[in-house]
């Protein structure tokens, strides 16, 4: 046998057959020439199998086992379709164009009954069945384009009910064959020969999927959403194009995307995994690329789409666009789909049972089943999918050691050899450092001790002894690096026995690797002692620099020669004690530089609770001033704390007010003009390069200043601090941003970012966001600088990983695992998951509602992204909330317009297309298709003042949405502009509709047929076409004898024929319109003689009473 080849590390899944059907064909006797399987489906229980004499065998699924046979007389069952969320009903189609729905009445031990039939199909080939299950009816579709359904008048709904609501309906008829049928809350879907069509079945109503038409068959289907992680969301659909695409369409019809699947397809196929017999060798060799109609689409397991031809099965991952798997199956006629289990018919009747599953769950199918060889081939083909650790949980090692046992080195010798190499690059579970642990568990035994250390037991002469020796040096290097750092006081201790390291190697060395096994376990030296060691360091070498630069300014020293010979001893020697006083004094000036910053956070929390500094801005502005000097020399950044040292050295008491942050702005060498300052800049520079190696190892954040910000971001406080005062450090430094007192500086927002960089490890981070989207929304170098900071912060998360592998559910679904959230870390990883996936992303974001606002959205994304963001929104509110549920987002209600300009130059009609160029409604411009009209109509449905409402009408009137502008125009009692527009629109829908105009007096009656007599023949001349090139399929037209009918049932034909003279119309009805006029004039006769009697009865009836 030659060695198996490896499938790329990209597929995961396989399709494997462990069933055989053939024995339950022969029992049914499906296997002869004369009776063969001609559809089948499927469902949690069932396989229905459909046959060509007209039976139809339904099996249970638990044994293969036949429980009823049902029979048809009206010739063989050419469709079936289980209902998916009651196993007790069946649906079933006739090649003779009948519809029965069966109730199989199991609960009650009843038999099976024919609760609905559909005759309304006769004739044609019925070519797709579908379940609507919440509604308990069935839509039927056909060869000649009639899409109907049928509803179950079972026991369960009362059979008479669906009697009385018209158990057959046509929903509608499209221009070709039916392909497929799909049903999803409340919308139909029908795929064509020529188009795809979504239907509102509630509301009656139509749209297209995508404007370009297709020739052939390709199927469409619901993708839902709401399965696992995008709980909430509306589901998509997916519509097969000519050339292997795919276009992606939203639940409204609206095609989001295009999927290329033509050079995805160029990837070899991987074989199918029989259990009995050897697979396919994988040949990997590229295939070239495929161009085919997918004719139906399935959604299969967990967001995959299953589509097939004649010789094979494609399984593709929408979401990412990418191939998970395709396989050559020859013969194929139809595929039912339940779960990740497939049930294929071929051209020969026979049927085969596939599954759908990832490699490690098929090798562990195959050894349950025994079959050796198979799963040995299934690993070497899966090699890096067998290996890795997260595999261990279905395949252990000792099952793949026995699996080598069960090989025949004689008759498999190159699968056993594969074997052996995979079994030596085996990972345990869930493995850290998979080597080394793999090493340990083959040649060693230990156990975990509850402090995380594996407590290894060698065996002599092993190869872990080796191991053992590397792992101890290492133990011992670590240990000699962390003994460099210590604490200031160790230096003043009495010098330990100097025989003291030779006993404790010795006594490592006799116990071993029990006590030094992984350093990863062992805990890192505290974050405080290195924080004291930097400060010290960098504290003596600042004084020390100070000390010798004032010797070298001394210049008569230098100039004397006595002083060359005899001087330099005394002076060195006075450095040196000085220098010991000052570093036995390090910490002692750390406790004081403390306790200065807490009696000043005191005081300042002291003034600032009395009422006459607290509400007068220039007091509270001066306090703030002043313990924001403390704060700066204490815990401010270098630079600023040179600035604040030199201001504080060469200014009086009375100068100390000067701005902090204007210092913070400029040079080093802008700080004063004196020779002092300048040395303590060199000396500050020179200080500062010497510690950026102890600062590249104490500090364990990347650091995120390389940006184009000058200062960087400080998300951790460069002191320790006690709990206690940082409490009353974050109130202060939070009120300081708040306040106003960035107001009088000429640079506010460049003011605002400095303190917000410098000093985010003292702010409330909560209270930061809301003062930013309050204050700052105009400016982002303060939004961008918040978002960066919380980014640092939030940096070690393990969600930053998943989000930088650039899988979107997978985000999104470690992002609902933090639940409960914080606005602030959620808001940094949203900024993430939209630097990655962009739109995508965004229409995620809903389900983050309410800890994520529409106006965190606002200052993220793009106006278009964000408005998608705001429909999705809207929309998975009920009904009847959302209105309201809009209105309380617009915080300020100016947000109202900017919406509403926003929704109106997206995803809009062109205005030439709506809009004449005399600035006129173009015929019939109404029926053009807004992609946000449901969010537009509930925009101007909110409540508003006058002005806004004028504001909005003309916005609507200026873009062409004109049934907005007839709305907002009965709203502002302009009905006479509403009806001149509804002329030039010329539909008669808009006046008779339930939301429709409706004139109310005989002057708008008179209005209303003069500006229809004027209008009718500039109609005439446009006949524009409607929606998506097509003809409208609105009312009927607006002219004078459609509006005299309407007035004449309103108010009386004679009436009617009355303002027809007035207005001087010469009006030459039709006989239809005569007709009309007659009926309505005998039930005016009939209703006024009908009155008239009842009142006379009424008469009598009281004076026999009052007699």
């Amino acid at each position: 046998m030659p060695q198996m080849a490896a499938v790329p590390e990209n597929h995961s899944h396989v399709l494997a057959e462990f069933d055989c059907l053939d024995p339950l064909l022969s029992a049914l006797r499906l296997d002869s020439g004369r009776l063969k399987c001609t559809c089948l489906g499927v469902s949690r229980k069932w396989l229905a199998l459909g046959t060509s004499a007209g039976g139809l065998h339904l099996i249970q699924k638990e044994g293969w086992k036949q429980r009823l046979i049902l029979t048809h007389k009206e010739g063989s069952v050419v469709q079936v379709a289980c209902c998916p969320h009651d196993e007790d009903f069946v649906a079933v189609a006739t090649g003779q164009g009948l519809v029965v729905v069966w109730e199989l009445q199991l609960e009650r031990r009843g038999r099976p009954e024919r609760v609905s039939v559909s005759w309304e199909h006769r004739g044609q080939a019925v070519t797709a069945l579908c379940w609507d299950a919440s509604a308990l009816r069935v839509f039927v579709g056909d060869a000649g384009g009639k899409v109907s359904f049928l509803r179950a008048a079972s026991s369960k709904t009362g059979k008479g009910s669906g009697f009385v609501i018209f158990p057959v309906q046509t929903v509608t008829t499209v221009d070709s064959r039916v392909v497929q049928l799909g049903y999803q809350d409340g919308r139909l879907l029908v795929s064509s020969l020529s188009r795809c069509y979504l239907c509102d079945t509630e509301r009656e109503k139509f749209w297209r999927v995508g404007n370009k038409e297709r020739d052939g068959e390709y199927g469409a289907c619901f993708f839902p959403q709401n399965k696992g992680l995008l709980v909430g969301q509306p589901p998509l659909l997916y519509s097969a194009r000519p050339g292997s695409r795919i276009w992606e369409a939203s639940f409204n019809g609206e095609v989001l995307s295009t999927h290329q699947f033509k050079q995805p397809l160029a990837c070899p196929p991987l074989p199918l995994i029989p259990y009995r017999d050897e697979p396919q060798h994988y040949n990997p060799l590229p295939r070239s690329p495929q161009s085919m109609a997918f004719s139906k689409l399935l959604y299969l397991g967990d967001q995959n789409l299953l589509t097939w031809t004649h010789s094979a099965i494609y399984i593709f991952t929408p979401q990412n666009g990418q191939v998970l798997l395709w396989t050559e199956v020859k013969d194929l006629v139809d595929i039912a789909v339940y779960r990740n289990d497939l049930f294929c018919l071929h051209g020969s009747g026979r049927l085969s049972h596939l599954s759908l599953l990832s490699a490690e769950r098929c090798v562990e199918r195959l050894l349950r089943r025994e079959s050796w060889p198979v799963a040995a081939m299934v690993c070497c083909m899966f090699q890096h999918a067998i290996t890795t650790g997260r595999a261990r949980k279905a395949i252990p090692i000792d099952r793949l050691e026995h699996l080598r046992s069960q090989l025949s080195s004689s008759t498999h010798p190159e699968l056993t050899g594969q074997l052996e190499e995979i079994l030596a690059k085996l990972e345990p579970l869930d493995s850290a450092c998979s080597s080394r642990r793999s090493s340990i568990s083959s040649h060693e035994s230990f156990n975990v001790l509850d402090c995380g250390i594996y407590r290894v037991i060698s065996r002599r002469g092993s190869q872990s002894d080796e191991e053992t020796s590397s792992i101890i040096n290492h133990s011992m290097s670590e240990e000699e690096r962390l003994k460099e750092f210590s604490f200031v006081q160790e230096e003043d201790a009495v010098d330990p026995d100097p025989h003291g390291s030779e006993r404790t190697e010795a006594e490592r060395s006799e116990q071993g690797v029990p006590f030094h096994l992984p350093l990863s376990f062992r805990h890192k030296p505290p974050r405080i002692a290195l924080q004291a060691v930097r400060d010290s360091v960098s504290s003596f070498v600042k004084k020390t620099t100070e000390k010798i630069n004032t010797l070298q300014m001394n210049s008569e020293l230098w100039h004397l020669p006595e002083f060359r010979d005899s001087g330099h001893p005394e002076i060195s020697a006075s450095c040196s004690e000085e220098t010991d006083n000052e570093v036995s004094n390090e910490m002692p000036n750390a406790e004081a530089d403390m306790q200065a910053l807490r009696s000043a956070t005191e005081r300042a929390i002291s003034q600032i609770q009395d009422p006459l500094v607290l509400l007068d801005p220039g007091c509270l502005g001066e306090t703030l001033h002043k313990w924001l000097t403390v704060l700066q020399g204490i815990l401010g950044p270098e630079e600023l704390r040179s600035a604040a040292a030199a201001l504080s050295s060469g200014s009086e008491p009375g100068e100390e007010k000067a701005d902090y942050l204007n210092s913070g702005q400029q040079d080093g060498s802008s700080f004063s003009s004196g020779e002092p300052t300048e040395s303590i800049t060199e000396e500050r520079k020179e200080e500062s390069g010497e510690r950026e190696e102890k600062e590249d190892t104490c500090e364990m954040k990347p650091d995120r200043s390389n940006g184009s910000h000058p200062v960087p971001v400080r998300a951790e406080s460069p002191e320790p601090l006690p709990s206690d005062l940082v409490e009353g450090l974050s109130q202060l430094a939070t009120l300081y941003t708040e306040m106003s007192c960035f107001r009088n500086q000429e640079k506010e927002e460049a003011s605002c970012t400095v303190f917000l960089r410098s000093y985010f490890f003292l702010l409330d981070h909560e209270r930061v966001r809301r003062m930013c989207l309050m204050c700052y929304s105009d400016q982002p170098e303060v939004q961008s600088s918040f978002v960066e900071a919380m980014q640092d912060l939030t940096q070690s998360s393990k969600v930053v990983e998943v989000i930088q592998r650039g899988d979107l559910l997978r985000s999104l679904r470690s992002l609902r695992e933090l639940q409960p959230w914080s606005a602030p870390p959620l808001l940094a990883h949203l900024h993430r998951l939209y630097e990655k996936h962009g739109e995508a992303a965004v229409r995620s974001f809903t389900q983050f509602y309410p800890t994520i606002t529409p106006a965190d959205v606002m200052t993220m994304a793009q106006q278009s992204h964000f408005l998608a963001y705001l429909d999705n929104l809207v929309q998975s509110q009920t009904e009847e909330h959302r209105l309201s549920f809009l209105q309380c987002l617009l915080e300020p209600e100016s947000l109202r317009q900017d919406w509403l300009e926003l929704a109106l130059t997206h995803d809009a009609p062109q205005r030439c297309d709506t809009i004449s160029p005399d600035g006129h409604p173009r015929w019939h411009s109404h029926c053009f298709r807004w992609g946000y009209g449901r969010l537009l109509s509930l925009l101007i449905r909110l409540p508003a003042d006058v002005a806004s409402k004028q504001k909005m009408a003309e916005c609507c009137r200026s873009h062409g949405y004109w049934t907005g502008f007839i709305f907002l125009c009965c709203e502002l009692q302009r009905r006479e502009e509403a009806l001149t527009t509804i002329c030039q629109l010329d539909d008669i829908g808009l006046l008779e509709e339930a939301d429709g105009v409706v004139p109310q007096t005989l002057e708008e009656w008179k209005l209303l047929i003069q500006s229809s007599q004027r209008c009718s023949r500039a109609a005439d001349s446009e006949q524009v076409t409607g929606l998506n090139g097509s003809s409208s399929s609105g009312g009927g037209s607006i002219n004078p004898e459609n509006l005299t009918l309407m007035l004449a049932r309103a108010a009386g034909p004679d009436r009617a024929l009355a303002v027809l003279e007035e207005c001087r119309v010469q009006l030459v009805l039709s006989p239809h319109s005569k007709l009309v006029c007659e009926l309505l004039r005998v039930t005016e006769t009939r209703q006024r003689a009908m009155i008239q009697t009842m009142l006379e009865r009424c008469d009598r009836f009281l004076w026999s009473q009052h007699a």
